[in-house]
């Protein structure tokens, strides 16, 4: 199954950048707005709007609240999620290429 979130949730993710090292995706939503299953690799996530979001793994689940500016680790991680903010979501993810890009055990949620 392809958990690639450009393939699952194309209408919130697209490619901006890509070479043999990166792939920097472009999330956008509106409140209210839910994502399906879909996996990222270790990244880098900046934030480009503050928002509020609750994502799901498995039966966890984690609300995040991240303000405008903010830059993080994002370790590679399967979830969903949802805008349960009043302002839109706005982020860059900077996909590292290479190296072990699996999911830890147990799954982690958000940045940290």
């Amino acid at each position: 199954m392809d958990l690639d979130p450009v393939t699952t949730n194309p209408q919130h993710y697209r490619v901006v950048f890509e070479n043999e090292r990166v792939r920097v995706l472009e999330y956008t939503d509106v409140p209210g707005d839910r994502t399906t299953e879909h996996e990222h690799p270790d990244s880098v996530m900046v934030t480009l709007s503050s928002f509020r979001r609750r994502l799901h793994a498995g039966d966890a689940a984690r609300d995040v609240e991240i303000t405008t500016g903010f830059a993080g680790w994002l370790p590679a991680q399967r979830h969903s999620g949802e805008n349960i903010g009043d302002s839109r979501t706005h982020a860059l993810f900077i996909e590292l290429k290479g190296g072990d890009a699996t999911v830890p055990a147990p799954a982690r949620l958000g940045p940290e």
